[in-house]
């Protein structure tokens, strides 16, 4: 192996609490019902599978692709005014030090991730320089499960697929991983997901491991 690929949202930095309440003050709004649990749903997928996943609790049932949009829009701008809140301290010191190691020992490393917001959080938690590559939704027309997004990180750091690991929490995320023939490692939600091919509790757990191409010495 010669990189890993690592997912944003649940691996690197929790910012699931944010996406629910930005979703919820906009679905509040247009008085569409939304929950915690019709949240969970939308764990992996881009931002337009997850407005349809909302909207399918809404009366009103046509929406147009410009009326969709607009309120994509005004999702995000809630997002990242909550986003703004987001400092260094809420990367785990555990984070820290594993992709350190990682990159001592060689290793290139990546950020494949279907948020749009990708680069700007990485901003705010001052992890800008860490990663050789970001691959997000601004680069991709197919979110997770389909394999796109960890494909386009492995051309961006110029290796094999099969010399990549992927980090996901997510269900969605180890089968995209395994579809573009990527060693899968499930944490958070996934590493209770049969498919991964390997499950650990912590990132600090990828420091005893060798999954071959450290550098000697």
């Amino acid at each position: 192996m010669k990189a890993f690929i690592f997912d944003l949202d649940g691996v690197i930095v929790f910012t699931d609490r944010y996406h629910y309440l930005a979703w919820k003050r906009m679905a509040d709004r247009i008085g569409v019902y939304f929950d915690e649990t019709i949240n969970n749903r939308l764990r992996g997928v881009s931002r337009a599978k997850s407005l349809e996943i909302i909207l399918e609790r809404s009366e009103e049932k046509r929406f147009s692709d410009a009326q969709k949009q607009e309120l994509m829009e005004e999702k995000n701008s809630y997002y990242k005014e909550l986003l703004q809140s987001m400092t260094p301290k809420d990367v785990d010191q555990e984070v820290r030090e594993t992709l350190e190691v990682l990159r001592r020992r060689g290793y290139k490393l990546a950020i494949g991730s279907s948020s749009k917001n990708a680069g700007f959080i990485l901003e705010r938690i001052g992890l800008t320089g860490v990663f050789d590559a970001v691959s997000d939704g601004n680069l991709i027309t197919h979110s997770k499960p389909n394999p796109e997004v960890f494909l386009k990180a492995a051309e961006l750091l110029e290796v094999s697929p099969v010399e990549c690991c992927v980090v996901e929490d997510a269900f969605a995320g180890i089968d995209a991983a395994k579809a573009a023939g990527m060693l899968a490692i499930g944490i958070g939600d996934a590493a209770g997901y049969e498919a991964a091919d390997i499950r650990i509790r912590s990132l600090a757990e990828l420091k005893n491991r060798n999954f071959g191409g450290e550098k000697s010495g």
